[in-house]
């Protein structure tokens, strides 16, 4: 049921407003994110609020798109009540058309401060430097150069719920769900719509992809790319401690202690109050500056007991085992991207959640690279990954459900034919150009 709905009936939530475009300010600043009263009665997925916004490339290149953000109802984990923001794009000069296909790409957020949510850090005129969602974008663009809708969600929610299991799911849904229903968009129940992730983003898409048949069976998900998608939190967790990049199992646990009180309980009797003050240090930070500023962060220095056994405790292990993905089967199929040298992603950990999918009777295509690591592989891995989803699009069946370890997704004419192509799109986003259609592929 639309808000509209809810107001002809009388006493519902206001209409759907209407807001120009103001001064760039964060999330936490923004009134644009404040959900309007009574939105608690509208529909999961159901448009709060719009506001056409403009791109720019880190800020500064103003991006020739079509541009909007969708303020929408969602839920949480717990299934209560709450908004996020979704940045929904056309190509430039592209009409409103049913039989475009929509992809949802979940950034690495990676992060529980507003400023590296997508709808901040994609504006023209943030002042994001740091974000992980602001490079991404110079991939992501080429999906709408084949013609395609895009939509990119705050899937940590208004809260920055990082490392929460299904929430990002149920946000990411909602926001495809707004989507669909945005007649800017010209999109409908019918389109065929694709998720795709890399590293906390590949995460975030794993958790759409599991809670997509019972929590939104009418949107027609054809098919999703989880690119490193983590696999396991706890084994990154451990993993990660104390080293170069001990900033991301820090982010993560600042993120969880938003999403389980029981997990703050621990935190607190456990943990120095100047470790307390560390964690909450990265509530202002993006992700580059955290990983800067924890480089060779051990949390076992500010812990009054070894930090193996604060995890060892019986609600700490429940929640780790809450948090690993791979415990159903979704029902389309999946391409999971992994490197085998990937120094911040266990390659065991992504088999294991491979091995879960398959053994829940998910059909898993999973490509192993030996020559990449965790940074090169997401844009070594954009021509593959977009030829997967035209396919899913166009109806086709994906090949056969297996593990292939390969020298590199680079090597074939086809994956150079890829490259040249997003060249040419980021080439034309840092000089201003019209991101327009460059060709339909069906």
């Amino acid at each position: 049921m639309s808000i509209e709905q809810y107001d002809r009936d009388g006493g519902g939530p206001p209409q759907a407003e209407h807001w120009s475009e103001g001064p760039v300010t964060t999330p936490e600043r923004d009134p644009f994110y404040v959900a309007p009263d009574g939105f608690e009665r509208a529909a999961c997925g159901d448009v709060l609020r719009t506001r056409p916004v403009r791109i720019g490339v880190f800020g500064r290149v103003r991006q020739r798109v079509q541009a909007w953000q969708l303020l929408y109802r969602t839920e949480d984990l717990e299934r209560v009540p709450r908004v996020s923001v979704t940045t929904v794009l056309l190509p430039a000069g592209a009409l409103p058309d049913a039989t475009r296909p929509l992809l949802s790409y979940q950034c690495a957020i990676d992060a529980v401060s507003g400023r590296s949510f997508p709808s901040y850090a994609l504006r023209l005129g943030s002042r994001a430097r740091g974000t992980v969602p602001q490079y991404e974008f110079l991939l992501v663009l080429h999906a709408l150069r084949l013609g395609w809708a895009v939509s990119i969600p705050d899937h940590e929610g208004a809260e920055g719920h990082w490392g929460a299991p299904l929430e990002p799911g149920y946000c990411t849904l909602d926001a495809v769900r707004a989507a669909l229903s945005f007649d800017e968009l010209g999109l409908d129940t019918t389109t065929p719509v694709g998720l795709w992730g890399y590293s906390g983003g590949g995460l975030a898409s794993s958790w759409a992809a599991e809670a997509a048949g019972e929590y939104a069976p009418e949107i027609d998900v054809v098919g999703a790319v989880l690119g490193s998608p983590v696999g396991d939190p706890a084994s990154a967790f451990f993993r990660l401690n104390a080293t170069r990049y001990a900033a991301l199992p820090t982010l993560v646990i600042e993120g969880l202690r938003r999403t389980y009180p029981a997990l703050d309980v621990v935190m607190q009797e456990f943990v120095t109050e100047e470790g307390l003050e560390l964690l909450a240090s990265t509530n202002k930070m993006t992700t580059m500056q955290a990983i800067i500023a924890l480089r060779g962060f051990d949390l076992d220095a500010y812990s009054t007991i070894p930090i193996a056994d604060v995890m060892a405790r019986p609600e700490m292990v429940t929640i780790f085992e809450e948090i690993q993905p791979g415990r159903s089967a979704p029902g389309f199929p999946l391409l999971v991207l992994q490197a085998t040298h990937d120094q911040i992603i266990a390659v065991d950990d992504v088999d294991g959640q491979v091995t879960r999918y398959r053994d829940a009777g998910a059909e898993v295509e999973y490509v192993r690279d030996r020559t990449s690591e965790h940074i090169t592989l997401l844009p070594l891995s954009v021509p593959l990954t977009l030829r997967w989803l035209d396919d899913r699009f166009a109806g086709r069946r994906p090949g056969p459900a297996a593990t292939r370890t390969v020298v590199s997704v680079a090597a074939s004419w086809r994956s150079a034919a890829g490259y040249l192509a997003m060249a040419g799109s980021a080439a034309r986003a840092l000089t201003g150009l019209p991101i327009s259609v460059r060709r339909t592929r069906r």
